[in-house]
């Protein structure tokens, strides 16, 4: 069933992707709900489970967007979704707003790792001083919506049972 709620949660937000946040640009940039999938889940299940789901919805986000090498999202997403785990893994979760400082921190993480990842394969034009304005506006939108986005992962990947609470034998 997880994996199920799971798919769908990828496919609605790949479609919301090319079809929504696409006709709505923000000082000519477009938002990255699919790289805010990945950190959500990067920040609420760690690094593992924040690189799986990297790749698979960069994975199936290569498959509609085309011009790009395939893998090309999954391995940039892949990365992001393994840092902002790595480090949420040292942070306490007490406040509000670190989520949200790590949404804004992974986004402009993860549109500079697609920047070089689209260098190192002769994609040209993704390094120049428009990329400051990208991950600006990536960053911005993806703190936004942080918050319902780890609802989302909540509900597509619950915790296992009996994880968190204490066992006496």
């Amino acid at each position: 069933m997880k994996r199920l709620r799971v798919a769908v949660v990828v496919f609605v937000l790949v479609l919301l992707q090319t079809s929504l946040v696409a006709g709505l640009p923000i000082a000519g940039v477009r938002g990255d709900v699919v790289l805010l999938f990945a950190i959500a889940v990067g920040i609420a299940r760690g690094r593992d489970d924040g690189a799986i789901a990297g790749f698979a919805a960069g994975l199936v986000l290569d498959f509609v967007v085309h011009g790009t090498p395939a893998g090309f999202f999954a391995l940039g997403y892949t990365i992001t979704g393994y840092l902002v785990g790595m480090t949420q893994a040292t942070v306490l979760r007490a406040a509000w707003w670190i989520p949200v400082v790590t949404a804004v921190a992974g986004s402009g993480l993860g549109v500079v790792v697609l920047a070089l990842l689209a260098k190192m394969v002769g994609i040209e034009g993704f390094l120049d001083v428009h990329l400051v304005t990208i991950a600006f506006v990536v960053a911005i939108v993806n703190g936004a919506l942080v918050h319902p986005m780890l609802r989302v992962v909540r509900w597509s990947m619950p915790p296992p049972q009996g994880a968190g609470r204490l066992v006496l034998s």
